[in-house]
């Protein structure tokens, strides 16, 4: 017995349908804010990273950010408290991406 036999006994009157659902794509808005995002610079464990913090939006808009700017810059990073981690120094190329998407920047430490 296949799952569309157990589909008709379940819902007898059901007649199903050979047209493909139509999926919209959302355009998805971040929230962007007034006040400036922190960029810093820091060595952890003597690699340097910089670290991108003060998203006051939803945590699954900074999570998309930040997948946006790892991907452009073909490195590695993540998202943990509320802040993006990105190996290595990028914080000028990484201000220049947020300033583009409309956010304001600061620029702190070194």
């Amino acid at each position: 017995m296949d799952l569309q036999d157990q589909l008709k006994k379940l819902f007898p009157d059901h007649e199903p349908s050979n047209e493909p659902e139509a999926i919209e794509e959302q355009h998805h808005e971040l929230f962007v804010q007034k006040e400036p995002m922190i960029c810093k610079y820091e060595k952890r464990k003597g690699k340097p990273t910089t670290i991108i913090s003060g998203y006051e939006g939803e945590d699954e808009d900074f999570k998309i950010l930040a997948k946006e700017i790892k991907s452009k810059l073909a490195v590695g990073g993540s998202f943990k408290d509320g802040e993006i981690i990105i190996q290595g120094d990028y914080r000028d190329k990484i201000m220049k991406i947020l300033q583009d998407k409309g956010f304001k920047t600061k620029r702190v430490g070194g």
